[in-house]
């Protein structure tokens, strides 16, 4: 958290204000993930142009003059929501950067610190192409077919629910929304990603878009911190099938749903309709 849908939502929320604006400084609170990686005044004066996202990161390219200028690659991490402030105020204990525009002010906040900002000269040079350069197709793109969903998942020996949080397959899965696709699919999470069929390899790229194409449509999940950039939670968690569901009926047989611990992390189904 926050997941594909969540950075998507706040990036349609701050490309239209922000596109255009003109940087006028730059704060940075405690330090984040990974440094900046340039001197802040190399900011100052520069214009934010059409905000892009790849995967879980948002791209805001800057120009000076009309010329490429850089651009920042940011990351909300597992805490993080960006909010776009008329009059940001002091900033809190949380709030880790701020970029100050003629418009606006567009503030970091994350109680963890797992996010980032980092500049890069280019979408395509270092660092931006080393962070993203293992991220797999994005889930929308029409160019990914289900063929091509299928002969990925043969190469792969590990549970279908550990190759979609990896996002190398398809990227932007996360664990809420890879275990609502996966029940969607009727996928046991611990089914063996080599052995799906054509058939349910199909179904579940299926599931994960209209489980992500709901989750956008309702403005993500919030389950703690995550708020768009006007402050507003998202809705998709009280829909949810499976998840955060341990011990009430699912939905579609009435079994208990199950909750089990894989790597550390919180997965959620039901062992009446997710076979292996």
């Amino acid at each position: 958290m926050p997941e594909l849908p969540e950075v998507e939502v706040t990036r349609q929320g701050i490309d239209e204000p922000l596109r255009g604006a003109r940087v006028l400084d730059v704060r940075l609170g405690k330090p984040l993930r990974w440094p900046l990686g340039c001197r802040r005044d190399r900011l100052v004066g520069t214009t934010v142009g059409p905000v892009l996202r790849r995967g879980k990161y948002l791209w805001l390219p800057l120009s000076r003059e009309g010329h490429p200028a850089g651009g920042l690659l940011m990351h909300l991490g597992m805490s993080g929501s960006l909010a776009l402030l008329a009059a940001p105020g002091e900033p809190g204990p949380h709030d880790h950067f701020d970029l100050s525009t003629d418009r606006g002010a567009l503030r970091l906040t994350d109680p963890r610190r797992f996010g980032a900002v980092v500049f890069s000269p280019a979408l395509d040079e270092p660092p931006a192409s080393r962070l993203l350069a293992r991220l797999g197709p994005e889930p929308f793109d029409p160019g990914l077919t289900a063929g091509a969903v299928h002969k990925a998942l043969r190469n792969r020996r590990a549970p279908i629910k550990a190759v979609l949080l990896a996002g190398e397959v398809v990227v932007g899965a996360g664990n809420i929304y890879a275990c609502e696709a996966l029940h969607r699919a009727g996928i046991h999470p611990g089914t063996r990603s080599d052995r799906l069929s054509a058939a349910r390899a199909a179904a579940l790229l299926d599931a994960l878009r209209q489980t992500l194409a709901r989750a956008l449509a309702l403005g993500g999940s919030t389950l703690r911190d995550f708020s768009d950039v006007h402050g507003a939670s998202g809705a998709f968690q009280a829909e949810a099938a499976v998840y955060g569901r341990a011990g009430l009926p699912c939905p579609r047989c009435g079994r208990p749903i199950r909750r089990a611990v894989h790597a550390g992390r919180s997965t959620y189904y039901c062992a009446g309709c997710q076979r292996r």
